[in-house]
């Protein structure tokens, strides 16, 4: 091995590539191996996709209106079933739009979650009425409900480029600062924002943002991609910036899928080294990566919302080829 592999202990790109998982073999064609999108074997992985495994079994539990479970209960009393969260998940498993019960879920999310008003969206839908409720706007939610539409290929729709305006105009990356902000839609959500911003909701934003393709990003997107990567760094990706010595959050060293509101640091390096940044301020995150492979060079499935989605996704404590496929690409990235 050479270059980027030497930190491995091993190659798992054989056991990445196998038939048994396709969306993990398409994305290792495609990000590992640097398969153009129109070769036969990415194609074919591709197409495996949306007919074989997981993403099939998801597909065939919505509901006509283009929802799982109550229609109503899309993010809060559904937790990880309901409509929201199988759709991060899909964009996760690469679920394509093509499949009109993606553009149905797409849509619905879009009708009954997304504020008229601002373009964020809400955890709940208006009364009587379509849209979310514009007083329950959450950034976690809207960074993840505009990354995955973006992924869906919505990008160019005037409604998620009004998301992506809310996440350029509202959200924040305070560090600490004397007094909590203050007004719309800052009110009534401390853990959100606070004195200290919330680390997810600046995650699931600037995962969002690192899916617009540069040549598409205005200069307000670049701003904010540009203070949210300084607010991680600052952070040393998953430490108090105000005590480096500190761990923010236990549950973040340990690595999970598919990630929903929550992070992690696999999640974190993955957007950084995908926006190309090779900050010193990323090496103890990158070297407790590199720490946690086992012998044969893969890496373990430490989190999971098993039992409480609408599929179980791979086994608890067992060798991840998802996890496995994050840590790869990430020190794939940063060491080349």
């Amino acid at each position: 091995m050479s270059g980027w592999k030497t930190v491995l202990k091993a190659d798992p790109t054989q056991w990445l590539l196998e038939d048994e998982n396709p969306s993990v073999r398409y994305y290792t064609l495609r990000d590992v191996l640097e398969k153009p999108e129109m070769d036969a074997e990415v194609r074919t992985a591709r197409k495996a996709i949306m007919k074989d495994g997981i993403v099939s079994e998801i597909l065939a539990k919505q509901r006509g209106g283009g929802y799982w479970g109550k229609a109503e209960d899309f993010y809060i009393r559904s937790k990880y079933r309901g409509t929201v969260w199988t759709l991060v998940a899909l964009a996760q498993l690469g679920a394509e739009v093509s499949d009109d019960r993606i553009r149905r879920a797409c849509e619905f999310i879009l009708d009954r979650s997304q504020d008229r008003e601002s373009g964020g969206f809400a955890y709940v839908s208006r009364v009587n009425r379509l849209g979310g409720a514009h007083e329950h706007v959450l950034p976690c939610l809207t960074g993840n409900m505009v990354w995955s539409l973006i992924r869906f290929g919505y990008l160019d729709d005037a409604r998620v480029q009004k998301g992506i305006q809310w996440i350029t105009t509202y959200q924040r990356f305070d560090d600490g600062i004397d007094e909590a902000p203050r007004g719309w839609p800052y009110d009534g959500y401390e853990k959100c924002w606070g004195r200290h911003t919330c680390h997810m909701g600046v995650v699931k934003a600037l995962k969002a943002l690192a899916e617009i393709p540069p040549s598409k990003r205005s200069k307000a997107v670049d701003r904010t991609i540009d203070a949210g990567a300084n607010y991680i760094l600052a952070h040393r990706i998953h430490k108090r910036s105000h005590n480096l010595k500190r761990v923010s959050k236990a549950e973040w060293l340990r690595f999970g899928f598919p990630l929903m509101w929550d992070t992690d640091v696999l999640e974190i390096l993955g957007i950084l080294t995908r926006l190309g940044y090779k900050d010193e301020r990323m090496r103890e995150a990158v070297d407790l990566v590199v720490s946690k492979q086992d012998n044969q060079g893969r890496w373990k499935l430490e989190r999971t919302f098993n039992g409480r989605m609408q599929v179980n996704i791979e086994h608890k404590d067992k060798p991840s080829k998802w996890v496995t496929l994050n840590a790869v690409r990430v020190l794939k990235e940063h060491f080349t």
